[in-house]
C-alpha cells in the first residue's frame, strides 16, 4: 500500500508506525481490532473509498506488528490505548476527523467518543457491540447453536484450561469460520493480521481466544453512556457475526446521531465476506457528513 509513512513517539517514549494514504479533505483515523492485531485487514478499505475525497490514517497500536512491542503488561489497558488514540491524533496534526474503529477499535472509538467529542466530526462503529456482557451472551448463543458432542468437548476443555489442545482449536476454527470471516481461503491480508497478532496484548485484554473473555476489559460497559455520543455515528454490522445484530441496532437508537446498517451475508469481517452491503452505507455516510 503506497502512502506517506510517520513514525509517531509517545509520551512513554514508545513508537507507533502510521501511514496517510488519500489526497482528500476529509481525515479517517482507522483503529484496527484484535486488541493486538494490525492495521492490514483494513487496507481494503483504501480500495473502496475515493482517496480523492478522503485521508485514510492507519496505524499499528502500541504492542502491533509494525510499532513498538514492549514486554509491559501494565501498558495494555483500554484507558491507556485511548490516551494513545488521542496522542495519534495531535502528532498526526488532526484537528477535526472521522475516526473508524472495528471490533476492539470500536471499543476504543466509543471510549474516544466520550472523553474527547470535539476533534471528532463522525464515528464510525464497525462490528462491536457497548458492552461486553452483551458480547458474550451473543457467543454463548453461537455455541448453543453448535452439535452437543462439540459443545461438550469445548466445556471439558475449557474447564481445565487446554485452550491449545488441536481438538479444542479444531472447534474454535469452525466458529471462526462461521462468524469470523467467512471466506475460504481467508484473505491474504486478513491471514497475515491474524498471524502476526500479538498474543500478550490479545490474551491480557481479552483472554485465549473469541469465544471466551476472561482479561481485563471482560467488565466493560458503556450501555448507559451512548446518549452522550452526539456526534454523527454510523454503526456496521453482520447477521452472522460475533457481535449481536440486534444489540447494534439498539445501540444505534440510543446514540442521538447514529443510524445502523446490518450486512446480512457477513461475519465480524463483513467489509471482506460482504463487501457489497458494507460499503454502499460507509459511503453514503461519509458523504452525508459536513464537508471539511
Amino acid at each position: 500500500m503506497e502512502g506517506r509513512t510517520r513514525i509517531l513517539t509517545l509520551k512513554n517514549g514508545y513508537h507507533v508506525w502510521t501511514r496517510c494514504v488519500g489526497t482528500g479533505p476529509m481525515p479517517i483515523l482507522l483503529l484496527h481490532g484484535g486488541p493486538g492485531g494490525d492495521h492490514e485487514y483494513l487496507e481494503c478499505l483504501a480500495e473502496r473509498l475515493p482517496l480523492d475525497r478522503y485521508r485514510l490514517y492507519f496505524y499499528d497500536q502500541l504492542g502491533s506488528y509494525r510499532s513498538d512491542q514492549p514486554e509491559d503488561r501494565s501498558l495494555w489497558s483500554v484507558e491507556r490505548f485511548l490516551e494513545e488514540v488521542e496522542e495519534v491524533r495531535q502528532g498526526l496534526g488532526l484537528d477535526r476527523m472521522v475516526l473508524f474503529g472495528h471490533s476492539w477499535g470500536g471499543m476504543l472509538g466509543i471510549e474516544y467518543a466520550l472523553s474527547y467529542p470535539d476533534h471528532l466530526a463522525g464515528l464510525v462503529i464497525s462490528n462491536m457491540v457497548p458492552s461486553i456482557a452483551s458480547y458474550t451472551e451473543h457467543l454463548n448463543e453461537l455455541r448453543e447453536a453448535l452439535p452437543p458432542e462439540l459443545q461438550s468437548q469445548l466445556a471439558a476443555y475449557e474447564s481445565r484450561g487446554d485452550y491449545q489442545h488441536p481438538q479444542y482449536l479444531k472447534v474454535v476454527e469452525r466458529l471462526n469460520q462461521e462468524h469470523l470471516c467467512r471466506l475460504d481461503p481467508l484473505p491474504v491480508a486478513v491471514a497475515r493480521s491474524l498471524g502476526r497478532l500479538n498474543v500478550e496484548v490479545y490474551e491480557t485484554l481479552q483472554g485465549p481466544n473469541e469465544f471466551v473473555v476472561t482479561g481485563r476489559f471482560k467488565d466493560w460497559d458503556r450501555w448507559a453512556d451512548l446518549p452522550r455520543i452526539r456526534v454523527p455515528a454510523l454503526i456496521l454490522g453482520a447477521q452472522y457475526d460475533t457481535m449481536d445484530a440486534q444489540a447494534l441496532v439498539l445501540m444505534s437508537q440510543r446514540m442521538p446521531l447514529a443510524t445502523c446498517a446490518i450486512c446480512p451475508n457477513g461475519g465480524h469481517m463483513a467489509m471482506w465476506d460482504d463487501p457489497e452491503h458494507y460499503y454502499p452505507p460507509l459511503l453514503q455516510y461519509l458523504e452525508g457528513l459536513r464537508p471539511f
